[in-house]
Parts: C-alpha cells; structure tokens; sequence
C-alpha cells in the first residue's frame, strides 16, 4: 500500500510534537501513550476522508468527534470523558502545528465543545492524596529547565487547591493579581466577573518561590508577559498544558483514581464544609452565581454527617 505524502506529512507531525511534550513538557510516557493512540485515530479519520492535516476544519474535527462517540470509525466508541481527552489532545496538536506556522486558517478545534458529561461531581480527594499531588509535582523531572518547572508546577496546584481556582482562571492569573503582602488574589471566573479570595501560606511561600527561583529562567525564553504562570516558551501557560501538569503529578503520585483540575476546586470546597465553614461562604469562595450550585457540593458530606450524628446524638440510634 502506497503512503501518500500528505499522510508521511501528517505523521511527521505528529512525531514532532510527541517530542516537544516528552523533551520541552517532560510528560511521562504512559501519557504520550495515550497522547500517540487518539492523535493517530485522529489522523487515520482525516486520512480516510483525503484530508490534510492543516486543512481540517471545525466540521472536520466535530465529525470524528461524533465517529468516536459512536464508533463509526470502526474502533471502540469512547465515553464522554474518554473523548473530551481525545478533543484536548487535538486541540494540543492544533495548537502546536498553529505556533510552528503550519496551520494558516488557525485551530480548528478551538471552538468545538467537549462532550457533555454526566453531573455527578468528582470524588473529592483526602488531604493526604492533596498533599502526595503536591509533592509529586515539586519533584523535577526530564525535560527542559527542570526545576523550574518543577516550582511552576507546585506553585500552580497550591493554586489550585488552596484558592479553590477554575484552571481558567489559575492559568489567567497575572502577577498583579496575587498579593503576598494582603494575602489575597483577584480571579476573572466565567463571564468575566472577578472576585477577591484569600491565600494561604502555603499557597504564597509555593508562588514566591516559583516568582524568585523558576519564572525568570521560563519568562527569558519568552518576549515579556504580565501573566503569572509561565510555559516552556516564556508564553502564558495553556490550559492543556496545565491539566497536563496536574494529571503528570497525580501519575507520579501513584493516585490511582482520576485527577483533573476540577477535582483540586471539588476538594477544596468539600474540605471547607467538613471544616465548617457555610455554604453561603463557599458559595462566595467559589464564585457561584447560584447557592444552589454551591449545595450539589455538600451532597458528598451527607455520608460523615450522618456518622457524626450516630455517634452524638442521645436518640441517633436504639438504646440497648
């Protein structure tokens, strides 16, 4: 069978950008595993259909969206989550071939949604597994300026984790938005409203330290950005690059359950309720228009609730 050249092409790309996520991102290799199988079923749907690579158009993409889904490809069909990780893994491919000028009509995939998944909220994580994510992501790994990296890394997830942050706005964060002198940073959430949250310390001493030892090597490859998190290039930091950080983290954590930014914010609340903090107070933490909203989070405290209940009150349970 004869190899078109447009195809060799298209592979030789995908090579390439394997490379910059093992060599510039020092993603583990399970992860471009997984990266390798849905970008080659990705390339194998527009070879099958005659079409090139930086040709692909949004009704390209969203036409493999819907093969995978449903398995008109021939292979598997994919659950939602399953497919919203094949999507950012176009989108990364993307948006890749679009910084190398390969991509003249820009990413394809950009504006595409990722499949609806279910409402059930992610199981929160224990504060032990926070902390293992946290550690495993302050250990360097391959790749380039890693310890640099490295500080980024842990900076990001304390983010994460202790301002209860969307990855949107981690990744949006400016330097003039964290304040260690009041303890407080400014987060744009959806439809551009800002709210005011506070930091901890660790939170601060994790960022100060990335500020000092880690973004003046990341920002010199770079052409000057007021943006607080950083990528290998100097740029602001992608939001796939960012779920990718967090995913390699709880990897190296050996968390065996899957761990996405999400689960930082679900955590962060449910630990605010376990402490006691009040719905309403969450509810203004997490920036939720509705308390409603805030209350699905509470769902996952009934279960310790009830045993607090068994055990303290006098008519919990039968007298003997």
């Amino acid at each position: 069978m004869t190899v078109s050249p447009t195809r060799r092409s298209d592979a030789r790309t995908l090579e390439q950008y394997l490379a910059h996520l093992r060599v510039e991102r020092g993603l583990a290799a399970n992860t471009i595993a997984a990266y390798r199988r849905d970008l080659t079923r990705y390339l194998d749907h527009l070879a099958s259909r005659g079409i090139d690579l930086a040709a692909a158009t949004p009704a390209d993409v969203s036409a493999w969206m819907q093969a995978i889904r449903s398995g008109e490809d021939g292979r598997s069909a994919l659950a939602a989550s399953s497919a919203g990780r094949a999507l950012a893994a176009v989108r990364g491919l993307h948006a890749f071939c679009e910084e190398e000028g390969e991509t003249p009509h820009g990413d394809p995939a950009a504006g595409l949604p990722a499949p609806a998944r279910s409402q059930r909220l992610p199981h929160p994580i224990s504060l032990g597994d926070v902390e293992a994510l946290l550690e495993a992501a302050a250990r360097p790994r391959t790749g380039l300026l890693p310890v640099e990296r490295a500080l980024r890394d842990r900076a990001l997830l304390e983010v994460l984790y202790g301002l209860g942050a969307r990855i949107s706005e981690a990744v949006g964060l400016d330097l003039d938005d964290l304040s260690a002198a009041e303890r407080q940073a400014v987060l744009r959430g959806k439809g551009d409203k800002h709210r005011v949250v506070p930091v901890g310390s660790y939170a601060i001493r994790a960022v100060e330290a990335y500020l000092t030892r880690g973004r003046p090597a990341l920002a010199a490859r770079g052409r000057g950005t007021p943006a607080l998190f950083l990528g290998s290039r100097g740029s602001r930091l992608t939001r796939q690059a960012a779920w990718g950080i967090v995913q390699d983290a709880a990897e190296a954590a050996g968390l065996a359950e899957h761990i996405s930014p999400h689960t930082l914010r679900h955590s962060y609340a449910t630990h605010l309720l376990h402490g006691g903090a009040d719905v309403r107070s969450v509810q203004e933490l997490l920036g939720h228009a509705s308390v409603t909203t805030t209350q699905l989070y509470t769902q996952v405290t009934v279960d310790s609730l009830r045993e607090a209940h068994a055990a303290a009150h006098p008519r919990a349970v039968d007298g003997a």
